[in-house]
Parts: C-alpha cells; sequence; structure tokens
C-alpha cells in the first residue's frame, strides 16, 4: 500500500523515490495507491479547487507511469470513511508530544513557516491518518521515499501499541525505499520539490524540459570545458546515475568530464537525451487518459469501492478487538 497527497503534478523525484518500485511490485503482489485528498488539505484548506484539480492530475500521472486499474486498486481518501475512524481510534495511542518530535513534521514545518498559532490538528496528526491509511488498507509493503521512513515507523509504532492493548490483530507494515532515496532540485542543495520550484514534472513537454535541463546545477569551480569538473554535488550526474541504462557509457561519459574531455552543454544534452527517453511514453499515455475524463473518474471510483471492502473488514476486526460495537 501506497500513496501520494494530490497537491500538484509528480515529478522525478516521485518517480525514483516510489513509483518506479510501484511499477515493480504491480507485477508481484496486490496492492492499493491512494490519493490522499483529506491529508492535502493539511495544507492546502483554504485552495480546495486545487486539490480537485491535483486530484486528477495525480491520477493521470498514476496510469501514465503505468500502473494498471485492473491489477492495482486507485483509490480516494475521502471515499473511504472508514480511514477516518481508523485514524480517531489511532490517535487515542499517540501522545501530543510524540507528534511534535516527529522529523518529517518538524522539517516540514520548518519549510512552510508554520509556528505554533498556524498549527492545525490535522497538520500535526498526519502522521496518524497516514497510518490509518496504511493499516487500514491492509499495507504491510510500503513503497516510499526516504523522507517518509519516519511516518512509516509511526504507524509500526502504532500497530505495536494497538496489539500490546487489544491482541495481535495488526500486521507491522514495513518501508521499500527506492533505490535512489533523495533526488535533488535542478538548482541542487534542496530536494526536488514542486513548492520549491525546481521539479522536473512527469508531464513536462519536450521544450520544457530541455529548458529546465540547461538551468541544471553543475561545477561551480568550472570555468570552462577543459577545467577537469567534479562529480560530487554535481546535479546532472546524480541524474544521469538515476535514470541512464547505459552504465558503461556513463562511467566513460564521467572519465572524460572529469579528465576535461567534455563540457557542461555537452552533457546536458546527454542528460535531456535520457530523461526524454524515459517520459515520452509516460506524456505519451498520459494524453491517452486526458482524452477520456471519465474513464479517469471511474478508476477511482472502481478503486476506491474495492479499497472501501478492505477497510470496512481491517476496521470491523479492530472493532471487535475493542470490545466496541459492530453495527447498532
Amino acid at each position: 500500500m501506497t500513496g501520494d497527497r494530490p497537491t500538484g503534478k509528480l515529478h522525478l523525484g516521485h518517480y525514483v523515490g516510489s513509483l518506479r518500485r510501484r511499477l515493480d511490485l504491480q507485477e508481484t503482489h496486490p496492492m492499493t495507491v491512494l490519493v490522499a485528498d483529506l491529508q492535502a488539505l493539511t495544507t492546502h484548506a483554504e485552495r480546495p479547487d486545487e486539490v480537485r484539480q491535483a486530484i486528477r492530475d495525480v491520477t493521470l500521472d498514476y496510469l501514465a507511469i503505468g500502473l494498471d486499474p485492473e491489477r492495482t486498486t486507485l483509490a480516494l481518501q475521502s471515499l473511504l470513511p472508514e480511514l477516518a475512524e481508523l485514524a480517531a481510534i489511532f490517535g487515542l495511542l499517540v501522545t501530543v508530544g510524540h507528534l511534535y518530535r516527529n522529523p518529517t513534521i518538524k522539517a516540514e514545518r520548518a519549510s512552510l513557516g508554520i509556528d505554533e498559532e498556524q498549527l492545525t490538528y490535522g497538520f500535526l496528526g498526519y502522521p496518524v491518518s497516514q497510518a490509518a491509511d496504511i493499516v487500514g488498507l491492509g499495507g504491510e509493503l510500503v513503497p516510499v521515499g526516504a523522507d517518509q521512513v519516519p511516518h512509516i515507523e509511526e504507524a509500526r509504532r502504532i500497530v505495536r501499541r494497538f496489539n500490546a492493548l487489544y491482541g495481535e490483530v495488526l500486521t507491522e507494515p514495513r518501508a521499500l525505499v527506492g533505490e535512489v532515496p533523495r533526488l535533488s532540485g535542478i538548482y541542487g542543495k534542496e530536494k526536488m520539490s514542486k513548492s520549491l520550484g525546481n521539479a522536473i514534472f512527469l508531464s513536462d513537454p519536450p521544450d520544457v524540459l530541455r529548458k529546465k535541463v540547461r538551468q541544471i546545477y553543475t561545477d561551480p569551480t568550472r570555468l570552462k570545458a577543459t577545467d577537469p569538473g567534479h562529480l560530487e554535488g554535481n546535479v546532472v550526474f546524480e541524474y544521469l546515475d538515476a535514470f541512464d541504462p547505459d552504465k558503461a557509457g556513463l562511467d566513460a561519459l564521467k572519465e572524460r568530464y572529469q579528465a576535461g574531455g567534455i563540457g557542461d552543454v555537452a552533457v546536458k544534452d546527454r542528460l535531456y537525451e535520457v530523461l526524454d527517453g524515459h517520459l515520452a511514453p509516460i506524456r505519451a499515455r498520459r494524453s491517452q487518459w486526458e482524452q477520456d475524463p471519465e474513464a479517469v473518474e471511474r478508476v477511482l471510483q472502481e478503486g476506491s469501492e474495492r479499497a472501501r471492502a478492505i477497510a470496512i473488514r481491517i476496521l470491523t476486526q479492530v472493532r471487535a478487538a475493542m470490545g466496541l460495537p459492530l453495527r447498532l
């Protein structure tokens, strides 16, 4: 089980951090992928129209990369009320102080500039809601980026606490971090992020992709093409390591760059070629789905119905373990 908050289109950081792993798992495991729209509202409560558009964009990105709705369940969080009830139950098992110390919450508060007066109950409780999503949809393996690992650990902690109180009912999930746990943004320093404006999106057309590749941070110590280049901290080579299928050719390119035998423009041309090779089929599939918006809506509706059946079963087990009424 995995998912994303719909706050905008998905980018290369999402792809290497989690999406690529999801495609592999689709071949071997039943999987649910959640569009977590209620969690998106923890930071976009004043902008529901943006979230509504992003639901469509994220769903299109899922379909464009090759997630198959016949094999992988694509569901919308707000259509699964059982997850909200499970989050309320899990909230009884987590202290406020513990949530304040969650490293991902602390980092996101800092990046968004959220002070104590702006901090909402929903934002602080995001890890509890995410734990309910994972457990309530039967998640055992959770492909995530490295920054989300603390949330998976929180889910494991909640499950252990619940099982200690009410019996061995729930299964602890475990994180599956992508081969590239963190991808830098095109300007270096910060990770790739929609909010920081440093992202290459899966839906970027060729002209936009080329422009962004030209802007990518390389080696500031290099004044001319014949100067020896450095690989460490060089975002172009970070991306090539993540995406270039020709590893022998990439090794040779690195040697030439370090020896001053090739310029930054030529290296960026190679990166553009590699990235466009990855993104062209994704753009094509996205274009096909965009022509049938009713089919995209149907994918989410039908997937949510399948996911809700799982959530009802697990919530029933939770209520029974706690001695709560199963029906009025």
